[in-house]
């Protein structure tokens, strides 16, 4: 076929499918042949059609997969697969690998000489390719990725490498006897590092960076999505020189290296403000710093973003609206209370409403909460915090954690005294929050007074929509499953999975791609109980001092369980089986 009359069948195409009007396809096919040019440039430069329609729709008239990379994230491992070189030469990148299979993305399908290279390296690595025809968009996202991360990180050590080795020459007393913390944190190289770290973290959507030493090196790792990931391992020497950096930065003391320090940094990274709260521990030693990732660009979640629905987001919008009384979060550390409770603060922010917040520390600033953090080294603690709460008019309290009697105490009688109180606890299930505060020495009466609604919850992560599969349970296991959710209220069931059917259940498992790191999991989602405290809950509390039953309350309101919900997260296909068993285990 003659490239005109190929090129004529493009037009063609294009108008077939309604991406391009006739009288545009005549009238480009003029200018070509005016100017001398191809129809494929005409069609780029005159913005007729978007770009990545054009790529899709070229995709498809050569009978070419087509793949959109424009948001893609690539691993090294997998860019590497081709040297940057080829990339660079023949606009080709590889942005999936599975086993020995590569996915390899080329603006030109014409580009013989692209795929011979190409060609050459699979069968050298004994590797099968699959072509897809990108837009040079997708490619230029995908090639910047080359010069990223672990490039940035090789390229400062051999810095610093250097100039260490110029600095022994020029004097070969050493260095050592003579600097200070202040010398050291200077070098550009060191800054470099921790600016990749911290920059490389925030991409990946860590949660928390930790920097910590070992027997001979120094250790890079990110908590994403609960679980925690080595990214990469440094030389030892430069351990000490990186804690030090992260002191300046925080604002922390160079030459204390005995106790614990804590402090804040606020950096733009990527064009977003993001806050760091900086914790350092003395080791044997060394010193290890822990940053906790604050992205205050992302804004509050909803409750629905964080996973609640049906009932239990029923029982915790109608007992917010109460104006007093005691609204509980439970659950271990990590497991999202904080989280929850801004999302609720962000419901009952308003002009009308006085909110003040006692916490340790304050993690996102919320514009119109007045936040305060207590200093318990100075006195100013929970209990004592509380009492100098009172004295500013709030109509919204929220006390971060309840952890002695005293504070207890004070959170119950300001929840008596007309204000509506927020707080945290550390127990294992909602009905738990309940014995743990009379075992603070809590009125039986009181606290049945006051307690609105307990949440229990933890943190599953959510299987990637990407690439997440079915899975083929045993027999028995299928059936267990079956027999659990048949134990939930049917109202429960209708009003979260209205279209359920325990004939179809299907159970998906992670698999792992290029938009999820290869992990098979992508954010996470709240498992949760809920328990509104309702006259019943709270006769029990009066009279049998808390003593009180999942059975009993299932007779009372339609309670379902953290298991329960993580069950039908498992059903609904937001998260795994093994991740549920696993937050449940922790």
């Amino acid at each position: 076929m003659a490239p005109v009359n190929k090129q004529k069948k493009l037009l063609d195409f294009l108008v077939a499918k309604g991406l391009l009007k006739t009288e545009d396809a005549v009238l480009l096919t003029q200018r070509a042949a005016e100017q001398k040019t191809t129809i494929d440039e005409l069609l780029v430069q005159s913005n007729v059609i978007n770009q990545e329609d054009l790529v899709k729709a070229k995709a498809e008239f050569l009978n070419l997969p087509y793949a959109n990379l424009l948001f893609t994230e690539v691993t090294q491992e997998t860019l590497n697969s081709l040297p940057s070189e080829i990339a660079e030469n023949y606009h080709v990148v590889c942005f999936d690998k599975k086993d020995n299979k590569l996915s390899i993305g080329m603006v030109d399908p014409n580009n013989f000489k692209a795929i011979g290279a190409i060609d050459f390296l699979a069968t050298k690595n004994n590797s099968q390719v699959e072509y897809f025809l990108i837009s040079e968009a997708s490619f230029a996202n995908i090639f910047r990725q080359y010069k990223q991360f672990a490039a940035e990180i090789s390229s400062a050590l051999k810095i610093k490498e250097e100039e260490e080795k110029r600095e022994g020459e020029e004097n070969k007393e050493g260095l050592a006897a003579s600097s200070t913390f202040e010398e050291i944190v200077k070098n550009a190289p060191v800054s470099k590092i921790v600016s990749e770290i911290i920059k490389h973290a925030v991409e990946a959507g860590a949660s928390d960076i930790h920097i910590e030493p070992l027997d001979k090196e120094s250790r890079v790792r990110y908590r994403i999505d609960g679980i925690l990931h080595s990214s990469l391992t440094l030389p030892k020497n430069i351990h000490e020189s990186i804690v030090a950096r992260v002191k300046v930065l925080s604002n922390l003391k160079l030459d204390e290296t005995r106790v614990p320090q804590g402090g804040r940094i606020r950096l733009t990274v990527s064009d977003k403000d993001i806050d760091f709260r900086v914790s350092i521990l003395p080791l044997m030693g060394f010193e290890k710093v822990v940053m906790r990732v604050l992205d205050t660009s992302k804004g509050m979640l909803t409750l629905e973003q964080l996973g609640y629905q049906g009932t239990n987001l029923e029982a915790i919008k109608k007992n917010i609206t109460k104006t007093v009384g005691m609204i509980l979060v439970t659950g271990p550390t990590g497991s999202g209370k904080s989280t929850t409770l801004y999302s609720v603060l962000n419901i009952l922010n308003r002009e009308g409403v006085n909110i003040v917040t006692l916490e340790d520390p304050v993690e996102y600033y919320v514009e119109g909460v007045n936040q305060s953090q207590i200093r318990p080294e100075i006195g100013f603690s929970f209990a004592s915090g509380l009492r100098s709460l009172l004295r500013q008019d709030p109509d919204i309290m929220m006390v971060g954690e309840i952890r002695d009697n005293e504070t207890a105490e004070l959170a119950i009688h300001s929840a008596l005294t007309g204000h509506l109180v927020l707080s945290t606890l550390h127990t294992n299930d909602a009905i738990g929050a309940i014995p743990r505060l009379l075992d603070m020495k809590i009125e039986p009466f009181l606290l049945g007074s006051v307690l609105n609604m307990v949440i229990a919850q933890r943190l599953a992560r959510r299987l990637c929509n990407n690439c997440k599969k079915e899975k083929k349970l045993p027999a028995k296991v299928l059936d267990d499953l079956k027999q659990k959710l048949k134990a939930i209220p049917e109202s429960v069931l209708q009003a979260n999975m209205p279209d359920f059917n325990p004939d179809k259940l299907a159970v998906y498992e992670p698999v792992g791609c290029v938009r999820c790191n290869k992990t098979g999991y992508r954010s996470r989602v709240a498992v949760a109980e809920v328990l509104d405290v309702d006259d019943y809950i709270k006769e029990a509390i009066l009279n049998k001092n808390g003593a009180i039953t999942e059975e009993e309350i299932r007779k009372d309101q339609p309670f379902v369980t953290i298991n329960q919900d993580g069950i039908m997260k498992v059903a609904q296909g937001i998260t795994s089986l093994e991740e549920v068993i696993r937050v449940m285990n922790a």
